[in-house]
């Protein structure tokens, strides 16, 4: 049950904020350690601190397919986005680790994703991640749905960047 998406925050922002919270603290034990930091931090859903993702723009999603194995027969499947920041003074990068599922739709793309508009963390009965992402296009608003073991977020100011 989705609770801070574009609905829910629209119809009561303060009530939606607050389920959340709520179900941030109840599920707490079954969160990846990571993304768990990151939904209950001060400046993840601030569109203020520039770190915050809330309108920033995608530039690379990235699948990596790792293999192990004598026949390279033991998979797993890593997720890295990159996107630059709303206020364009930097990049964040999340990266999902052994993602399990994933669903991305995006009917209107031909203009890009669009902005970064609203995301929230959740986790399933065996306790893996599920980041939902809506984009808020021209017209149309994408979703991806990622199932993954966590996500490591990075942010790196623009003056970092120019080596990267």
């Amino acid at each position: 049950m989705p609770y801070v998406l574009g609905k829910q925050r629209d119809e009561d922002v303060v009530a939606a904020f607050r389920s959340y919270r709520d179900y941030l603290s109840e599920n707490a034990s079954h969160f990846p350690p990571s993304a768990y930091a990151l939904a209950t931090s001060e400046w993840y859903f601030n569109p203020h601190d520039h770190r915050c993702p809330h309108d920033a723009w995608l530039e690379t999603a990235t699948f990596t397919e790792l293999s192990t194995g004598a026949r390279s027969e033991i998979r797993s499947l890593t997720l890295t986005v990159r996107l630059l920041g709303a206020y364009h003074d930097g990049y964040i990068e999340l990266v999902y680790p052994k993602v399990s599922a994933y669903d991305v739709a995006a009917s209107q793309a031909g203009r890009g994703h669009g902005d970064w508009r609203y995301d929230e963390f959740r986790v399933t009965e065996g306790g893996r991640l599920i980041h939902e992402i809506e984009w808020a296009a021209v017209s149309e608003t994408g979703r991806w749905l990622i199932e993954a073991s966590d996500v490591a977020f990075k942010w790196i100011p623009w003056s970092n960047s120019a080596t990267l």
